[in-house]
């Protein structure tokens, strides 16, 4: 099924794993069940998406990067979870064969990280797209209320996810305010009717959630 998320909150416009060096360029859905109000899945153009974005924040991604980060308990999810394994080993090789660096620590926690880029090409157009998760990992995606609370609590390096340039350096909470409203401003939405397929290229369309009500069947 389409993630499961609360059904009051919006899911976030995202490409597909684009905090990965390995993603999907296909991605279908299909509704088995509509809601009765609200539940549309917004696409975005991402090549728009890209133009859109204002030069001077765009050429800094592209040169810094992303680093994606991590950390995995009950905060989130828990690494025997996500990985599927009680062995760390398995859990380092995973890492080694697909770019992550991984740290353990004593309280049986993992944090792991990956430096990808923010802007692709697309294989066959050569066509650059945004494609990159740092608005949804940033914590500045948080209510204010959660942000603080965790911030409080756990600390920033400690935060279940986050996102930096790939530096190390603050990715400035303003730039992602205005990323936000450029992918919300090429939204295109549409009601799911029972049986609609929806087939998109994973790279030139982002996809979303709106909040909805009763129940709500999407395979993915």
């Amino acid at each position: 099924t389409a993630t499961e998320y609360a059904s009051d909150q919006v899911i976030a416009q995202h490409n597909e794993m684009a905090y990965s060096n390995s993603w999907p360029l296909r991605i279908g859905f299909y509704c088995l069940l509509p809601s009765s109000a609200g539940g549309q899945t917004p696409i975005a153009d991402s090549r728009q998406i890209y133009q859109a974005i204002p030069k001077a924040i765009r050429d800094e991604f592209e040169a810094k990067k992303i680093r994606y980060i991590r950390n995995y308990s009950e905060l989130d999810l828990p690494w025997q979870e996500v990985f599927c394994t009680q062995d760390k080993q398995q859990v380092e090789h995973y890492c080694q064969q697909n770019q992550l660096s991984c740290e353990w620590f004593a309280d049986n926690r993992l944090r792991t990280s990956q430096v990808n880029l923010a802007v692709q090409q697309h294989p066959f157009s050569q066509q650059k797209v945004w494609f990159n998760q740092a608005h949804l990992f940033h914590r500045s995606n948080l209510p204010d209320e959660v942000a603080s609370a965790l911030l409080n609590s756990v600390g920033k390096d400690n935060l279940p996810r986050h996102a930096e340039f790939g530096d190390g350096s603050e990715i400035d909470s303003a730039y992602l305010t205005i990323i936000r409203a450029v992918i919300d401003s090429h939204k295109i939405s549409f009601d799911w009717q029972k049986q609609d397929l929806m087939l998109l290229d994973n790279m030139l369309f982002s996809h979303g959630r709106a909040p909805f009500e009763g129940q709500r069947k999407v395979l993915v």
